[in-house]
């Protein structure tokens, strides 16, 4: 097998150029797209730029700009910080090896969906985002197309140059909508990439966006994947503030990543939703409802096929499609208006399923109506509907959360973990990952392990926050210095108050800390000088490929993100291998097996007892075995050096 050299290609866009190549190679010419032979093979398809062809979207100024940042490479990585997570916290190699699947990342979420494009595409269950809202007085992320990671560090403080980390977006700059669309677009065509095909993504918005984000939604998900609106009364009260009307409300915007795959779980009945169920049989318990169709399309004219009579035994209240010696009395669909109607099925579904529609007298009147026997299932719940009004809904019982966990106020305007909850219920299974790359207090987080402990699921969760600096006012009150530090606090009160009223867990209790810092390898420097020294000097530099300043954890995990390997990969200390250090990573994901060793020199007895094979890659330092040792190991498997 071949030797390859290990190098960040800071790139997500790998698969689709080699999909590209494999259509139609004859566009490529020395590794580059001909631009000129892709137009001519494209033909009719691709649009004339000359022509004015007008067709229907969002546009809005800086949006070019936008669909470009979302393609612009990440130069960072993603490093461990130990000590910050749960549990399950420790490094490699320790007992009670970093076995928990729920992460948590410090950092810029646009740099991080970018990082994790390669580890989890497609893997993504069900994505909850509650972004910054655009009202004129909050604030939006300012995202810098040129060198988005370099911009990051500089607003959250982290090199020399001091900037701040966020920027407001006033209602009476002209650009008002375009800022908050340029900072919203780019995350959202990250995220569909890490959706599962029968994945969900629900964001939280108030009134002064919900038009925009849907038709942008619409255009980055496609509007057939559109599942509805949630209308959520968060504020029963109404904002007083308000100039014409008191606000109580907020949305829920919901799409799917294929509408094709894509089911919803039903909700938990109540008990009034039970005891509607109040008939029953050897079949088990049922409630009827009506055959007629109500509301829209519910006219003779709209369905005339649908308008047919059916005819009931009064002595059983049995019901056939044609006039019988026993079925006598005609039943047709009639509104109450006299207007004629229309039934739900037609006459061939109601012959299938005879034996669950009767005959139902009209109280009260000297008339029949048509009905259908509906039993009761548990385990397939109420479809959710669009309103969600209940009382734990309500935005002030996550404010009381956040007091209780931390006693006293220490963030603004929190969602209630019940609401999340509600939402994983309909949308998340046993195994599942849920991501907030907004997470903001970690309301997320808290309603996924509420809604796992209801379960008795493990369903995971990946929280995303940036270190946004708490406003100096608050710091007499608030122990936290930015909301980072204030979200994962959360999660651990959370997981600690279960850990300390459950001796045995049956879901997971655990979280790793992760931070966005940039790579531990060399970037490449243009040369623009004209001594042959100094250009080699730097050439000598570029090929010692990492950084200074690297640690083995720190390569570890990058080398985990440039293979592919999930952040809750299994890193175990091979113990037949004594004189040196050498890694195995594995996950259930990934059909092969890697084998990681950042020892300077590799002993050739370590070498020998080596166990690699053609699905397996080893990686070590490019210095650190021989040429002709390197040619032996790649006989068996891939081998990578660094």
């Amino acid at each position: 097998m071949p030797i390859e050299r290990l190098r960040p290609s800071f790139s997500f866009d790998e698969e689709r150029i080699q999909e590209l190549k494999r259509i139609v190679p004859e566009v490529f010419a020395d590794g580059k797209i001909n631009w000129e032979t892709l137009k001519n093979a494209l033909g009719e398809h691709l649009e004339d730029e000359t022509a004015e062809i007008e067709h229907f979207g969002l546009f809005w100024p800086g949006k070019k700009e936008a669909r470009r940042i979302a393609s612009i490479p990440s130069k960072g990585t993603l490093v461990p910080v130990y000590g910050e997570g749960l549990k399950t916290d420790v490094t490699p190699g320790d007992d009670g090896i970093n076995d928990s699947h729920n992460i948590f990342i410090e950092g810029e979420n646009l740099e991080v969906l970018k990082i994790l494009q390669k580890s989890y595409a497609g893997r993504i269950k069900m994505i909850y985002i509650d972004p910054p809202y655009n009202t004129g007085n909050d604030f939006v992320y300012d995202d810098n197309f040129t060198e988005p990671l370099l911009e990051y560090f500089r607003r959250t403080g982290q090199i020399d140059e001091e900037g701040k980390p966020l920027t407001t977006n006033k209602k009476a700059d002209g650009r008002f909508h375009s800022k908050w669309l340029s900072m919203i677009y780019p995350r959202l065509k990250l995220a569909k990439n890490l959706l599962t095909e029968d994945g969900v993504i629900y964001a939280s918005i108030d009134d002064n966006e919900v038009h925009n984000l849907r038709t942008l939604m619409n255009e980055v998900f496609g509007e057939e994947n559109f599942m509805g609106m949630i209308t959520i009364k968060s504020n029963p009260r109404g904002r007083q503030s308000d100039k014409y009307f008191a606000t109580s409300h907020e949305y829920i915007l919901a799409f799917c990543k294929d509408f094709s795959n894509t089911l919803l779980s039903g909700l938990q009945l109540n008990k009034t939703q039970v005891d509607e169920y109040k008939y029953s049989n050897e079949d088990g318990e049922y409630r009827l409802l009506g055959l007629r169709q109500r509301g829209s399309a519910s006219r003779r004219i709209d369905r005339p096929n649908m308008y047919y009579p059916i005819y009931v035994n009064p002595l059983d209240s049995s019901v056939s499609i044609t006039k019988t010696e026993a079925h006598i009395i005609e039943v047709v669909p009639k509104k109450s208006t006299g207007e004629e109607g229309r039934w739900m099925w037609s006459s061939k579904k109601v012959q299938e399923n005879i034996a669950n529609v009767v005959g139902k007298k009209v109280q009260g009147k000297d008339a029949w109506d048509i009905s259908i026997k509906d039993y009761l299932d548990p385990k397939k719940g109420t479809k959710p509907k669009t309103i969600w009004d209940e009382k734990e809904m309500n935005y002030q019982n996550g404010a009381e959360e956040i007091k209780t966990l931390f006693s006293k106020k220490v963030f603004d305007f929190p969602k209630p973990s019940s609401l999340i909850k509600k939402l994983c219920e309909i949308s998340v299974d046993e195994g599942d990952i849920v991501l907030d790359f907004f997470a903001g207090s970690s309301s997320t987080a808290h309603g996924l392990i509420n809604f796992n402990f209801d379960k008795k699921f493990n369903t995971s969760f990946i929280m995303v926050q940036m270190p946004e600096v708490i406003k100096e006012t608050d710091l007499e009150k608030n122990p936290y210095s930015n909301i980072a530090k204030l979200s994962s606090d959360r999660i651990r009160k959370v997981m600690s108050s279960f850990l300390n009223r459950m001796n045995d867990s049956p879901f997971e209790l655990g979280f790793r800390y992760f931070k966005l810092a940039p790579t531990n390898f060399k970037l490449w420097t243009d040369f623009t000088g004209k001594e042959l020294d100094k250009m080699n000097d730097l050439f000598e530099e570029f090929n010692k490929n990492l950084n200074a300043d690297w640690t083995k954890d720190n390569v570890l995990s990058e080398i985990l993100l440039i293979e592919g390997f999930p952040l809750d990969s299994t890193l175990t200390q091979l113990d037949y291998i004594t004189r040196n250090t050498v890694y195995l990573v594995s996950s259930p994901i990934i059909s092969h097996s890697l084998l990681i060793c950042l020892d300077n020199k590799i002993d050739i007895d370590s070498l020998n007892k080596l166990k690699i094979d053609d699905s397996s890659i080893f990686i070590c330092f490019d210095n650190s075995i021989s040429d002709q040792h390197k040619l032996s190991l790649s006989d068996k498997g891939l081998i990578k050096t660094i």
